[in-house]
């Protein structure tokens, strides 16, 4: 059967299971498809590279499993978990359907391989493609193989920003999806999938400590990365201060509203987001939040 899939890491559970949550909720054919939530911490491919480091925009970094993004190389994980047969949709934790996604997962994709939205100018390219949303025709991807991949950022052999904005792949392979389909910090009317794509402002997060690496810039010859490395060793790991509240106060309620509708139908437990709110995973107040926000539409 076709298969969403959303992966994760034990920092974003909360949204994961959110995000779960919404696509079936608001599809009119939910039967029609399954939805899976693949973590970081089921493959010990990543666990042993703890600490080593690996090729990241030509550049060698260290490889931090507890880092807030450490699952995005499950987005190349679905083709061999469906055996390279049918059709996968890939989305990051932060994504949650406003739409129906069998819109998605039944759509013509013309012979493409994989599709998803362009956003140009983004990271300082021209070319980049968002893969945090991605349709995948499984069969046309048997050269996917998460760990291999994954393997070779450290062999130095592959860039992980080559690898995660399909650099490597043949461009005529790939389609292109409208912007609804992974809406960056948007909520309107062409809103398919919202994609809370600013960490600092995840209306889940708003008040914690900052708890994810900043990606490196460069201001003329001076690295961002030189100036950052002094900040670091003055006010440690995650000098960035905190999450800050969303500045569309729509989409919060829309998280909180399908938090509070997972709470009542026992998808999440009180238990469970007081653990998370200890381990600084989702904000302090999220039930005082919940009792507070307005049932969503049905």
């Amino acid at each position: 059967m076709d298969t969403v899939f959303v992966h994760t890491n034990h920092r974003q559970l909360t949204g994961a299971l959110v995000s779960a949550y919404s696509l079936q909720r608001n599809s009119r054919q939910p039967d029609k498809f399954e939805v899976k939530i693949i973590r970081h911490e089921d493959y010990p491919f990543f666990a042993a590279r703890e600490g080593q480091p690996f090729l990241r925009g030509k550049e060698k970094r260290i490889w931090l499993n507890d880092d807030l993004q450490s699952f995005t190389p499950l987005r190349f994980m679905p083709p061999e978990l469906m055996g390279y047969q049918g059709r996968a949709v890939i989305i990051d934790p932060d994504v949650f359907a406003a739409g129906d996604v069998w819109e998605l997962l039944s759509r013509d994709m013309e012979g493409k391989a994989v599709m998803c939205r362009a956003r140009p100018g983004h990271n300082e390219s021209n070319r980049y493609l968002a893969t945090s949303v991605m349709l995948l025709d499984c069969a046309k991807l048997g050269h996917w193989h998460c760990e291999t991949q994954f393997n070779e950022m450290f062999d130095f052999t592959l860039d992980y920003v080559d690898w995660i904005e399909l650099a490597q792949e043949a461009r005529e392979t790939i389609g292109l999806l409208e912007e609804g389909w992974n809406h960056f910090d948007t909520l309107n009317e062409k809103t398919k999938l919202l994609h809370n794509t600013k960490r600092k402002t995840q209306p889940w997060k708003t008040g914690l400590p900052v708890d994810y690496t900043v990606r490196d810039k460069r201001w003329g010859f001076i690295s961002k990365r030189w100036l950052r490395s002094a900040k670091n060793r003055l006010l440690g790991d995650y000098p960035d201060g905190r999450y800050l509240p969303h500045p569309d106060p729509r989409q919060e309620q829309f998280f909180f509203g399908l938090l509070r509708e997972c709470l009542d139908k026992g998808i999440v437990s009180e238990d469970l987001l007081r653990q998370e709110m200890a381990k600084n995973h989702i904000r302090h107040d999220a039930l005082e939040l919940l009792d507070r926000t307005p049932k969503l539409a049905a």
